[in-house]
């Protein structure tokens, strides 16, 4: 029980775990495609971690802390573009950055995560992005759709987690837990589908077995149930395509 607790302080709650499991997510685009790098991995990982950091502590009185923290991660980040990669690579970070600071920044009168609705399709586009574009010379159509509605669907189970502590209007407070779920599905299934079409047979087939998982842990979130569950389990699923695709590589 106590390895638990120091799991979820430590790993789970520091924002570390989520940072790992979408910057595994786009390893698992990046080897796909052919584009893995190291240096792209720690740029990603980085990329997410800070940001993350910013957005759980820019109300506590940590913030300054972060913020000096995030000025040198994006120190260390446009160090490694610019030594591994170009000035486009550099732009396009950019621009990613400042479409999450839009996401949630307390200096803004309104912003993203304070529009009904809209969140759960901002973070999937954000984290697509990451995955078609940043890490790709052009702009990738098929991975953006698969990454867009997978993580849109993911997003989805927190809206129920916390749908009796939001204070602005989600899909569980307007339309219900089960019918949340149901959008869910239709998203997981439209991004294996597209997987299926566009992405190299292991690689579809790992993502197929990931939504099945995924679509499992969706038809048992509930608003009653442990936020580990959530924070652990639903997040774990972003992973789960490059998991598989391990598996099947070495097994």
């Amino acid at each position: 029980m106590n390895f638990l607790k120091i799991l979820k302080k430590y790993i789970i709650d520091s924002q570390f775990y989520v940072s790992l499991m979408g910057t595994l997510f786009a390893v698992f685009f990046m080897k796909e495609q052919n584009t893995f790098r190291f240096p792209t991995v720690l740029l990603i990982f980085i990329t997410y971690f800070s940001g993350y950091l910013y957005t759980k502590y820019q109300y506590t009185r940590h913030f300054y802390k972060i913020l000096v923290l995030n000025v040198i991660a994006g120190i260390i980040c446009a160090f490694l573009i610019i030594h591994n990669h170009n000035e486009i690579r550099l732009l396009k970070w950019f621009i990613i950055v400042v479409l999450g600071l839009l996401y949630n920044s307390f200096f803004l009168e309104v912003y993203i995560r304070k529009i009904p609705l809209l969140k759960v399709f901002y973070v999937g586009l954000v984290w697509a992005l990451v995955n078609c574009w940043l890490t790709l010379p052009e702009f990738n159509i098929p991975i953006f759709l698969t990454s867009f509605f997978f993580i849109t669907a993911l997003v989805l189970p927190f809206d129920i987690r916390d749908m009796n502590k939001d204070t602005v209007k989600t899909f569980p407070i307007l339309i219900g837990i089960q019918n949340t779920r149901y959008i869910a599905y239709v998203l997981v299934f439209i991004s294996c589908l597209i997987g299926a079409f566009y992405l190299k047979t292991d690689y579809a087939l790992s993502f197929f077995l990931s939504g099945i998982i995924t679509c499992i842990l969706i038809y048992f979130s509930d608003n009653k149930r442990d936020d580990s569950y959530f924070s652990f389990g639903v997040e774990t699923c972003s992973a789960l395509p490059f998991l598989f695709l391990l598996i099947m590589e070495y097994f």
